[in-house]
């Protein structure tokens, strides 16, 4: 899963502690995995307004992992920090073509 993050003002402590909750607790209970994580820069090809303050990519073993860990009562409980944190996200899932 591919993520598009674009923080509010003052929103990337908020996310640092859903990311925390995810790392720890979520994503190993539902076998996920951050492949690779980093802050945007500035784009070398892209609209105005296609930049990004962070790039995700997440491995989920399923689509079914990923929707079993965003139902979880306990995952509902810190799902705010990251909803307070973002103006607009890009939640992009992926299939490897190899």
């Amino acid at each position: 899963m591919l993520n598009l993050l674009r923080f509010a003002e003052g929103g990337r402590a908020s996310y640092d502690q859903y990311a925390e909750a995810l790392r720890t607790t979520f994503l190993p209970r539902y076998g996920g995995e951050v492949l690779y994580a980093g802050d945007g820069a500035t784009p070398l090809v892209a609209e105005h307004g296609q930049d990004w303050d962070m790039v995700l990519l997440v491995r989920y073993p399923t689509r079914r992992a990923f929707s079993e860990m965003v139902a979880d009562p306990a995952y509902q409980e810190v799902t705010h920090l990251r909803t307070e944190a973002l103006v607009e996200a890009v939640l992009q899932p992926t299939t490897p073509l190899v």
